[in-house]
């Protein structure tokens, strides 16, 4: 049988309460390991994909009654005056749980027409709408969290935001000391815009993995690219990064986001990349 619990706010002992039971909110949703996308802050997902995070039940920001076997009789019924304190919904369908976030607005409070045999008036009664998709989805059989946004879900998951890694400013400055970076018109870590230390994040990582044999590689592909937007000193080996979008192109070009379609020759720069194959 499925059940539906809800996660109220301002109660710190039962935080979570039976809401309905013997109905099912959500379409099922079978992951295709093919659209499946380890979670990456600049991973523009495409509109069948998920992100994925494994091994949910080892993890600090995953909730306790996620870890254990769901039993409904843990469970007593959500008090009617505690209807509007509803967080998240938790639709529990056979094995796998199904998540919604609950903001004020999807409460609605409204006179309606609703078409059932004969059109009919309903007054004002209060109700709660539930999303054609939920926001995550756990499966416990292989211990795996999906979901479309790390925003959306980071307060039913406390501390998950830890995913949307952002570089510290002692990580900018070092980044920014590369050997092939030149700072110019007085660009410095200070000025560097939020989405770019996303990026910096990734891209250190991507730079500490990279062969030193391959990093003059990286330099003469990303000249290739961008010999009209940045400037590389041929001396120095260098690019001059005077700003922001400088040091974006830069980035993209560590992670090797530029490519030249196959027909027609067109040079163009990947949104987001996923490795296949």
């Amino acid at each position: 049988m499925d059940h539906v619990i809800a996660k109220v706010k301002r109660l710190r002992k039962e935080t979570h309460f039976k809401l309905i039971s013997d109905k099912t909110l959500y379409e099922a949703v079978k992951l295709d390991p093919k659209l499946c996308v380890a979670y990456k802050t600049d991973h523009n997902l495409d509109e069948d994909a998920w992100f994925v995070v494994k091994d949910l039940s080892v993890q600090e920001y995953c909730p306790g009654f996620a870890k254990q076997p769901f039993d409904i009789k843990n469970y007593n019924d959500l008090p009617k005056s505690r209807f509007t304190d509803i967080t998240y919904l938790c639709a529990v369908q056979g094995e796998d749980l199904y998540f919604q976030k609950v903001t004020p607005s999807l409460f609605l409070k409204q006179k309606t027409i609703y078409f059932g045999d004969a059109a009919e008036v309903d007054d004002n009664k209060q109700r709660l709408v539930v999303n054609s998709q939920p926001d995550a989805v756990y499966y416990p059989a292989i211990d795996t969290l999906a979901f479309k946004s790390l925003a959306t879900i980071s307060s039913i998951f406390p501390g998950i935001d830890e995913l949307y890694k952002e570089a510290t400013q002692e990580e900018v400055r070092h980044f920014l000391k590369e050997p092939f970076i030149k700072l110019t018109n007085g660009f410095d870590a200070e000025k560097v815009s939020k989405p770019n230390r996303k990026r910096i994040a990734l891209a250190l990582e991507t730079l500490a993995a990279l062969p030193a044999q391959d990093k003059q590689a990286m330099i003469s592909y990303i000249n290739a690219y961008c010999q009209n937007s940045l400037t590389l000193d041929a001396k120095t080996g260098q690019f001059e990064i005077p700003g922001d979008g400088e040091l974006k192109l830069l980035v993209y070009g560590i992670e090797q986001r530029f490519y030249t379609t196959q027909i027609g020759q067109e040079k163009r720069i990947a949104n987001s990349v996923q490795a296949f194959g």
